[in-house]
């Protein structure tokens, strides 16, 4: 699996490292990435979910369910 939050999809972006003087070179921002396991209470079963950090508060503001919902409904979700 990628580098790809399951729950926001969220993914790295790219950008420069820019040295003292000036100079570029190309570098990704990755992001905040981390494997959760949740016990989804609806379909009576643990799931494991890799998340970011904002993917996180965002299940615990609406509820694991409604946060599942949304992702699968714009892709986001993959096994």
């Amino acid at each position: 699996m990628s580098k790809i939050c399951q729950i926001t999809g969220k993914t790295a972006m790219v950008g420069n490292n820019v040295s003292h003087s000036k100079r570029r070179t190309k570098r990704t921002f990755d992001v905040n990435l981390f494997t959760k396991k949740f016990y989804w209470v609806e379909q009576d079963m643990w799931i494991n979910l890799k998340l970011s950090a904002a993917g996180l508060r965002t299940i615990n503001k609406k509820g694991l369910d409604a946060a599942i919902k949304k992702a699968a409904e714009k892709g986001y979700l993959f096994s």
